[in-house]
């Protein structure tokens, strides 16, 4: 399957809500067969639903659902994330699409590193990966997205200190920084940041438009920003006059 193709397979499936593999076929000019292995391949990496004859999306308050949007380039994102990371580091992780895709990648490098996560998401997505070892912080469970937050996982977390975190963000404020959408969320992200030398963000560039609710880091926090060729020139200055390290991939859309 093309990069080009699952990424337009994906937006119509996510578009259309639910779609017959006949009208895929049709759409995208191959045929039923293809289209099928092509879904197949899709489900398995949990990107969308197959049932017979159909694909369907996944549930949208589900992490998989927002993993599928942008895929590639949160793809390609996450590789350069994990070159970052070396064999035998401990790293902290805060859930997110992009981050589980970090974690998946450090997995199939084969490099054995310690995960220290707020996400049971992440702990299960990269459960086939032997070479990942992975602290799951206890605390109150937000089963939307899958991950611990309140008092309790803070106080875990003093008794740690790495070299690097790795977050998502919601949105940006030209003036204020990276945004989130859930307070207690934002909460362990500010304490994961007291107990690592080291902020990094990844994010698909289709965040810098939006806001949203609450302030997860400020620029003086923040090491690193890695994200794709289609950030806003605009926001490319505010980073570079802030001296963040942006890390750009090419989005093939």
């Amino acid at each position: 399957m093309t990069i080009k193709r699952s990424d337009k397979l994906l937006e119509i499936v996510n578009q259309k809500q639910k779609i017959a593999v006949n009208e895929l076929s049709e759409m995208l000019n191959v045929s039923k067969v293809t289209i099928r292995k092509d879904l197949s391949g899709l489900e398995k990496k949990g990107l969308l639903v197959r049932k017979h004859g159909y694909a369907i999306i996944n549930d949208p308050t589900k992490l998989n659902y927002r993993m599928a949007q942008n895929y590639d380039v949160k793809q390609q994102i996450a590789q350069v994330a994990a070159n970052l990371v070396s064999n035998q580091e401990t790293i902290m992780v805060e859930s997110g699409s992009t981050c589980a895709l970090l974690v998946q990648e450090l997995g199939k490098q084969q490099k054995h590193v310690t995960v220290i996560t707020n996400s049971y998401f992440i702990a299960d997505f990269v459960s086939d990966h032997p070479n990942i070892t992975i602290f799951v912080l206890g605390g109150k469970y937000q089963a939307e997205s899958e991950v611990v937050v309140g008092p309790i996982a803070k106080n875990v977390l003093a008794n740690f200190h790495v070299d690097k975190l790795f977050i998502g963000m919601d949105g940006f404020d030209p003036q204020q920084g990276f945004f989130g959408r859930d307070i207690m969320r934002a909460d362990i992200v500010e304490a994961m940041a007291q107990n690592a030398n080291k902020l990094i963000i990844l994010s698909d560039s289709s965040k810098f438009g939006k806001a949203s609710l609450i302030k997860l880091a400020d620029f003086t926090q923040t090491k690193m920003v890695i994200t794709d060729d289609a950030t806003p020139i605009s926001v490319r200055r505010i980073l570079q006059d802030k001296k963040i390290d942006l890390r750009e991939v090419k989005h093939l859309s």
